[in-house]
């Protein structure tokens, strides 16, 4: 019988998440390093620039063996625990966080959990993702999706007629 795999975030050395999934890769071990696209002003030139969405993180879809070979990777330091067991996070909200990577890269990151009211997108280019209103105001809505093992949420904006409700979870 094959193990169940379980997505678990691994912390990485410092600016080297593209190097832990290159070597994720390079042993065959599913990984995710969720990406946005920025322009990076230089005083001389301007630039897009591929960056991690969460700096100095990389989540990867693996049994407990292939977990235990993840870590023995350069680039990795250690897996995410949370009180005294490795976090495992819902597969739902690795799918949300790629639909949305997919529709915009006009996301930004607060590195503090954030609370309200746990919402679905039913309408809209967003429509099936989950997570947690951040802010509402005339023009927009702002929709916080959290990964909540690494006290982290990732914001999007989304227009005012894309319909939310209360989630059953």
């Amino acid at each position: 019988m094959e193990e169940l795999r379980k997505w678990f975030a691994l912390y990485t050395k410092p600016r080297h998440e593209f190097k832990a999934a290159e070597q994720l890769n390079s042993i065959s071990v599913e990984n995710y390093l969720p990406t946005i696209t920025k322009l990076k002003k230089w005083s001389d030139r301007k630039k897009r620039v591929t960056e991690p969405l969460f700096n100095g993180y990389i989540f990867i879809h693996a049994t407990e063996k292939e977990r235990f070979i993840s870590v023995e990777q350069k680039a990795i330091i250690k897996t995410i625990f949370f009180d005294g067991k490795p976090s495992v996070i819902p597969e739902w909200q690795i799918d949300s966080l790629r639909g949305m990577l997919k529709e915009t890269q006009n996301v930004s990151v607060l590195n503090e959990l954030v609370t309200g009211n746990c919402v679905k997108v039913i309408n809209g280019p967003f429509s099936g993702v989950e997570g947690v209103i951040y802010e509402v105001n005339k023009d927009e809505t702002m929709l916080a999706i959290s990964v909540e093992m690494l006290n982290r949420s990732v914001l999007v904006k989304l227009p005012a007629e894309s319909i939310v409700k209360k989630s059953n979870n």
